[in-house]
């Protein structure tokens, strides 16, 4: 991972990766990517028919009403958040901690991002109240909040947010006149989706939530760049150039060249249908994910350190200020000394908080859980097969070695 220069400690230049499953690609996938090859005739900006139907019998599946003119499609979430940022206008509210790749969207189309403080019991929801005196301080200073960005399965903090939490924060965004961004990359993440309720936004604000869901995170492999959003259900007939922020967003994204790879198309639809192969393996990853962020949790607790029960994705988010007197004994004061420290350490990417929108001051760091699921295919596959994986000889190793690092910091 590459690092911030020592004389830059402002801006983050370059982000972390996304947790990656560490899988290899489905034969079922490679097969129809291979097929495609050939293909000469790129996709036109927005992802055309094929990957836009299959998009919507995506969020039929999950409960909202979506049809192919209600989907854009983008190369990368990247890409199609910094379109929608565009096509709303206006200032930018965002969680704390946030996805590190959110706020660098905002600056680049010179936004001001404004974060609100997140609950004691989960991340990605901003707190009711701290989000309506945000807006108030916000608006009484000159700005023009127009947009909320969260995510209920949230990264970098692995929790999913309650339904109630979820539906008074969108009540407050939208009386506000905000319109919500809700990115569910995360959502079929899940460690234990039959206990975990995860309510979209969209349920209950249809008409202002667009949903945003990068396939990397559950369908696809992280190399496929590609992402699709929902849009509010319209009447086309009523559809303004000028008002209607799917065309808008289809002019960004015309204007950037920003089209999903033709090749790709094929295998991408394939995975957005969910045949039985492509969620067996997503649930089997989800659950495996979990079960070494469970052992995390409990190796980050016993250093002492604090951490909130991971619930989804592949990664752990832990704050490491209790240790603070062992760490500044090695010369870490810090979020960017920690991830330094931490990365070199672990020889994994350990991202400080500081790239998630918390203050540089505070110890926060976000670890994958892809460290312990061995360094070879043979291990990876055999992890990903176990009913146990933690007890694993390669897993248990990996666990013990994350844990001492741990520990010899107190």
């Amino acid at each position: 991972m590459r690092q911030t220069a020592p004389d830059g400690r402002g801006p983050v230049r370059y982000g972390p990766p996304a947790p990656d499953t560490g899988l290899p690609v489905l034969p079922g996938l490679a097969g129809l990517l291979s097929a495609a090859a050939g293909r000469t005739t790129p996709e036109p900006p927005g992802g055309g028919p094929v990957l836009r139907e299959a998009a919507s019998g995506h969020w039929w599946r999950r409960g909202l009403r979506t049809h192919p003119e209600d989907v854009v499609a983008g190369p990368g979430a990247g890409a199609l958040l910094l379109a929608l940022i565009a096509a709303h206008g206006g200032d930018v509210l965002l969680p704390r901690p946030c996805p590190a790749w959110w706020t660098p969207q905002a600056r680049l189309l010179g936004r001001p991002a404004y974060h609100v403080p997140t609950p004691a019991e989960c991340g990605g929801v901003p707190d009711p109240y701290a989000l309506l005196e945000t807006v108030r301080r916000v608006r009484a200073e000159g700005g023009t909040p127009r947009l909320l960005l969260l995510s209920v399965a949230d990264d970098p903090t692995a929790t999913v947010a309650p339904p109630e939490l979820v539906r008074e924060a969108c009540e407050a965004a939208v009386a506000e006149g905000l319109h919500v961004i809700s990115d569910e990359t995360w959502r079929d993440t899940r460690h234990h989706p039959g206990d975990t309720v995860f309510l979209s936004p969209a349920e209950m604000c249809p008409d202002d939530v667009t949903v945003l869901c990068d396939l990397g995170g559950a369908l696809t492999p992280a190399a496929w760049p590609c992402a699709v959003a929902r849009f509010p259900p319209g009447d086309p007939s009523r559809a303004d150039r000028w008002t209607d922020r799917r065309a808008r967003v289809l002019d960004v994204l015309t204007a950037l060249g920003a089209v999903v790879p033709g090749p790709l198309v094929p295998a991408l639809a394939h995975a957005l249908d969910e045949p039985e192969d492509v969620t067996a393996l997503a649930g089997r990853s989800a659950a495996v994910h979990g079960r070494l962020a469970e052992a995390a949790h409990r190796a980050v607790l016993a250093a002492g350190s604090l951490a909130l029960p991971p619930q989804a994705g592949r990664h752990l988010y832990a704050d490491l200020g209790p240790l603070r007197a062992g760490l500044a004994a090695r010369g870490v004061t810090d979020s960017l000394e920690l991830e330094n420290h931490l990365t070199a350490r672990l020889g994994a990417p350990a991202a400080g908080g500081h790239r998630f929108g918390d203050e540089i001051g505070a110890l926060r760091v976000r670890f994958g859980t892809g460290m312990f699921l061995g360094t070879t295919e043979e291990e990876r596959a055999e992890t990903l097969a176990a009913e146990d994986p933690e007890r694993l000889p390669h897993v248990a190793r990996a666990l013990a070695e994350f844990g001492g690092a741990l520990e010899e910091l107190r």
